[in-house]
Order: C-alpha cells, then sequence, then structure tokens
C-alpha cells in the first residue's frame, strides 16, 4: 500500500486570505490604472449641453436644404508639406460654373477621437473663387476636414469630411 504524499505545508486560512488580498489588489489597481489612462486620453463629450444641440437641430436641417439649393460646386485640395504641415486649397463655383468670389471660408483639421488635437486653418481668397490656407504641424492619420464659407455673417456653406493625411 502507497501512502498519500503529505503536502510540505498546509494551506491554512491565513493564506488563503492573503491569496484573496492580493488577487483583489491586482484587479484593483489594473481598473485603477486603465481608468486613469482613459480619463486622461480622452477628452470626453462631443458636445458640451445636448439640450442647446437638439435645439440648433432644426436651424442645421433648414441649412443644409437652402445649401442644397444653392447647389454650388466646392472643390477642396490638400497638399502636405516636407515640414509636416499642410496646406489647402478650395475652389468654388455657383450652379452655372461661375467662380464665386468674396466668401470668407475658414476650415478645421479636427481629429475624430480627440478635440484637444484640432488645428485651424485661415483660408484666403488667392485667386477668383480659390481659396487656400495652411495649418502648422499637422500630425499623420485620420482627420476630418470641415470646411465653412459665410458671406455677410451668414452661413452659406458646410462641409465635413474624413482625410487621410500621410
Amino acid at each position: 500500500m502507497s501512502r498519500p504524499l503529505a503536502s510540505p505545508k498546509p494551506l491554512t486560512g491565513r493564506k488563503v486570505l492573503f491569496m484573496l488580498i492580493a488577487f483583489f489588489g491586482v484587479v484593483i489597481a489594473v481598473n485603477v490604472v486603465m481608468a486613469k489612462l482613459a480619463i486622461q486620453t480622452l477628452p470626453g463629450t462631443e458636445v458640451d449641453s445636448a439640450y442647446s444641440a437638439s435645439l440648433a437641430y432644426e436651424n442645421e436641417i433648414a441649412a443644409a436644404h437652402d445649401q442644397n439649393a444653392r447647389n454650388w460646386k466646392v472643390d477642396a485640395h490638400i497638399q502636405r508639406a516636407p515640414n509636416g504641415g499642410a496646406t489647402v486649397e478650395v475652389e468654388v463655383r455657383d450652379s452655372s460654373g461661375l467662380p464665386m468670389t468674396g466668401l470668407n471660408f475658414q476650415g478645421h483639421f479636427e481629429r475624430p477621437a480627440d478635440r484637444r488635437a484640432d488645428r485651424a486653418v485661415l483660408l484666403a481668397e488667392i485667386a477668383s473663387g480659390v481659396y487656400r490656407g495652411s495649418a502648422p504641424q499637422i500630425g499623420p492619420g485620420q482627420w476630418d476636414l470641415v470646411l465653412e464659407g459665410d458671406t455677410a455673417g451668414q452661413r452659406m456653406f458646410l462641409s465635413r469630411n474624413r482625410v487621410l493625411l500621410n
């Protein structure tokens, strides 16, 4: 007959307690580190007030219908500079193909996941219906290019396009 092997150190209540404390200590420590990293890297909400955003929604729909009725043709081109910047050139033509002059165009490069990385682009009219501006130090990756054109304080054009910059 063979005897069962005796464990050299018996499993006591104290050992089980320390194992449970160590296990849950590791779980809690990992959760705290992950929560801290998530808070630091994610800016939070997309809009500051959902209520005011919902009130403005009706006006946005009307502005989009007006923009579609104007039937403008707007072409935007992005060129990367060797220093890491980007140049945006926008050509605007009306429904009959004539260049649109005298507009105030603004552009924004917006990071889809991090509002803190957004970059503004001031566009100036360099030729009839052609607007150009530069943004220094734009990192590679996905961006939303937001273009807004207005005249006399009234927004006439809004475009949001996802672009990939190398």
